[in-house]
């Protein structure tokens, strides 16, 4: 699937904002804001037959803010770290992954000077300096965000890959200790980020005060999965304790372990439930910008051989296009983890902040 960023340059966010030392991607009311992307979509059966999903009107300010880390998206540059400036490529991310999240929040995103690809590819935790340049960015960010912006809503947590690794962090050291804040969490969306737990344990690894989401209706807690086609190969990043993006504390304290798969379209469930997948569709397209595949796909949390995965099946003989494992087996669908159930992890946020308002007063 092709990712298009939205037109038009961000324009300097409102006064309020913390301009001095955050740069915003996606800020209400900014102008040109890609986490606003349109979202009228195509619903394409396995015949071919295509339905236009209707778009619903949003409030405009909702009562909760989702608070977004997008991923790696720069392959290289002069340093080991980007710059916090908004570029294409960061818009892209964006819109694909963090605009249909505005049906049920007000989206916040601040820039950071995340590590490249280049810089990754020597392993994170393997340039502690260049890892902290990363982190403190968006530490900045939010503290920003929670001292003039947030204004005291309850606030998801949404991250991918690095987004996701330095969402970890973010939490550990904000959130998991303070018991305040804790209350005003909604939820945590980590995909590709290796959240662990002891095994058969809901809390107690990644997070002392955080467990994992275990129904629908439960708040102040942790969605997380990453997705493969088959169990994750020995050497793979994702869905193996002490690997890949997973913090260094974490990877000192594997043993007894395992990561986290919740599945979005049915939390808490061991069955194989469809997913809701959402795409954006090629700038040279006409109609609607985004399409999804109703009955394609399947979800299913496994859990084999050391490993633990969100298992993706998609229907035999469906001609409709499906997604590959473009960086190959031991990244599995790393880089469709958001899109591939994006319906589901909509639907999740909005059944979790209507349960959150049905126990707190949301202002």
């Amino acid at each position: 699937m092709v990712i298009t960023a939205c037109g038009g340059a961000a324009t300097p966010p409102p006064v309020g904002s913390d301009t001095a030392t955050v740069t915003w991607l996606c800020q209400p009311g900014m102008a040109g804001d890609p986490c606003l992307y349109p979202r009228g979509a195509n619903s394409v059966a396995a015949d071919g037959t295509t339905t236009v999903i209707p778009v619903t009107t949003s409030p405009q300010r909702s009562a909760f803010d989702c608070f977004y880390v997008y991923p790696t998206v720069t392959a290289s540059a002069p340093t080991s770290n980007t710059s916090a400036t908004v570029t294409p490529a960061v818009e892209a991310a964006a819109v694909s992954q963090a605009s249909r999240f505005s049906q049920v929040c007000n989206v916040w995103a601040p820039t950071y000077r995340q590590r490249t690809s280049a810089s990754l590819a020597k392993g994170l935790g393997n340039d502690p300096t260049a890892d902290e340049i990363s982190y403190q960015s968006l530490l900045t960010g939010w503290k920003a965000f929670l001292a003039h912006d947030d204004h005291g809503r309850p606030v998801v947590f949404i991250g991918h890959s690095q987004g996701a690794a330095n969402l970890i962090r973010l939490l550990r050291a904000q959130v998991d200790d303070a018991p305040a804040l804790r209350d005003r969490m909604v939820s945590a969306i980590i995909l590709g980020g290796n959240v662990q737990v002891p095994v058969g344990k809901t809390v107690g690894g990644t997070f002392a005060h955080i467990p994992v989401c275990t129904k629908a209706s439960e708040t102040g807690c942790v969605i997380a999965y990453s997705s493969f086609s088959s169990r994750p190969p020995a050497k793979s990043l994702f869905g193996r304790p002490g690997q890949g993006v997973s913090l260094q504390s974490d990877q000192k304290s594997s043993r007894g372990q395992q990561v986290v798969c919740t599945n979005p379209a049915a939390l808490g469930q061991t069955t194989t439930a469809p997913l809701t997948p959402f795409f954006t569709v090629s700038a040279s397209s006409t109609g609607d910008p985004w399409v999804t595949y109703p009955g394609l796909y399947t979800g299913s949390c496994e859990s084999t051989g050391g490993a633990t995965w969100l298992q993706i099946d998609s229907r035999a003989g469906d001609t409709r296009p499906i997604v590959t494992q473009t960086l190959g087996p031991t990244w599995g669908f790393h880089l469709d983890d958001v899109n591939l159930a994006l319906g589901d992890l909509v639907n999740d946020v909005a059944a979790q902040e209507a349960a959150f308002s049905a126990h707190h007063t949301t202002g």
